[in-house]
This record gives structure tokens, C-alpha cells and sequence, in this order.
């Protein structure tokens, strides 16, 4: 995987809380999804999902942060020219705070393949 869970940032206020993310090396971050779920004292993971975000197509290079807001916002990026990092800005979309209890946990699946099928009205019941 060519990005890692960094931290989850200010968990319970609204305005704050993000989760960030490091690229380890030059990917699109559209093959990747988050997770929050719930981990247990023998750091297994809940199959239960309570909310997912997939990122939109995006390149990303060596060295840049992915920061994943829980609220609304508008998609940006900053570059930092002292660095040489730039910051990729995204929302989650949600109205309240996620990351709020000790075993809350954050789940970052590459997903390069995947298939879907559109329920269609013939067989809706």
C-alpha cells in the first residue's frame, strides 16, 4: 500500500476532527477507501462499518499529506514550498463528530479492482 494512516486529529469537535494521511509513494488516492469502525483489546477490527469514504480520482506524490475532514468543505490543496509537500484537502461531508470513543478506529483499504451492479427497476418489488 503506498499510503498510511498518520493520525486521527482534535476527535469530537466538529470543526477540527480529520483523519491524516501520509503517501508513502506516487499513487492516484482514488483507489482508496476509509473506514471508521471499532477495534477490539486484541486489535482485531469490526466487520460493523459505520461510515466509508472513497477518495476521488487524484494524483499524489512522495511525501504529501491527505487530510480528511469529517464535516463539509470544498476539495483543496496547498503546496508548501519550504517542504515541498502539498496538502490535499478533502470533506466527509457529515454533521457531527465520528471519531468519539476509545475504540474508534480508522481502516484504509487499496481497492484497484472492483465490480458493481445497479439494481435496475425490473427488479425492484
Amino acid at each position: 500500500m503506498k499510503l498510511k494512516i498518520k493520525s486521527i486529529k482534535d476527535a469530537g469537535i466538529v470543526e477540527k476532527e480529520r483523519l491524516i494521511l501520509k503517501v508513502l509513494q506516487e499513487d492516484d488516492i482514488g483507489y482508496y477507501v476509509v473506514f471508521k469502525t471499532t477495534s477490539f483489546e486484541d486489535d482485531s477490527i469490526s466487520n460493523k462499518v459505520r461510515y466509508a469514504y472513497w477518495f476521488p480520482d487524484n494524483q499524489v506524490r512522495t511525501g504529501d499529506l491527505v487530510i480528511l475532514y469529517t464535516k463539509s468543505g470544498r476539495e483543496s490543496k496547498k503546496f508548501n514550498p519550504l517542504s515541498g509537500i502539498t496538502s490535499h484537502f478533502f470533506y466527509w461531508g457529515l454533521e457531527k463528530t465520528i471519531w468519539n470513543e476509545k475504540n474508534d478506529s480508522a481502516v484504509l483499504l487499496e481497492v484497484k479492482d472492483w465490480d458493481n451492479k445497479r439494481l435496475s427497476e425490473k427488479h425492484i418489488f
